[in-house]
């Protein structure tokens, strides 16, 4: 089942609400993260892209991901509760959830005006070069695991 597009402004409103509807005090029905956590962890991809967070990935687990995973994280189905997190990706520390909360709707617009051909020109940092269909579910379905994580 294809996932709304990220580039059209009505999955971004719709996202907006989702995430309009977090409180400080949600709580998670899985996982560890919270509230804040989860908003912060959910903006590392658009760090990457925007070319704000660039650590690398270490060449042996970028041929694993790109072998093993990708498909997992770029196809149509949605992610399985409490599934391992990258390293790159955990937020143990405190975070401010307004702050994030923002953050994360400003890269939700930043990628939608950026459009799926700019976007395409920019490759993921662990998993290369992504397609138009790639990008959009693994951005997707990522916020969307994570929303659904916090009830909403």
């Amino acid at each position: 089942m294809p996932f709304p597009s990220i580039f059209e402004s009505e999955t971004s409103q719709q996202l907006y609400t989702r995430i309009d509807a977090l409180h400080p005090d949600s709580s998670a029905l899985w996982g560890k993260m919270n509230v804040a956590q989860m908003l912060a962890h959910l903006c590392v991809p658009y760090e990457q892209i925007k070319g704000e967070n660039t650590q690398p990935v270490p060449w042996h687990l970028k041929l694993i991901l790109k072998l093993f995973v990708k498909k997992s994280l770029t196809n149509d189905v949605p992610y399985q509760k409490n599934l391992p997190t990258a390293p790159s990706f955990l937020k143990v520390n405190p975070h401010d959830f307004e702050k994030e909360k923002t953050r994360l709707k400003n890269y939700i617009q930043d990628i939608e005006k950026m459009g799926a051909e700019n976007l395409c020109q920019r490759p993921s940092l662990s998993l290369g070069i992504l397609n138009e269909t790639e990008w959009n579910n693994m951005l997707y379905k990522h916020l969307d695991h994570h929303l659904k994580q916090f009830g909403v």
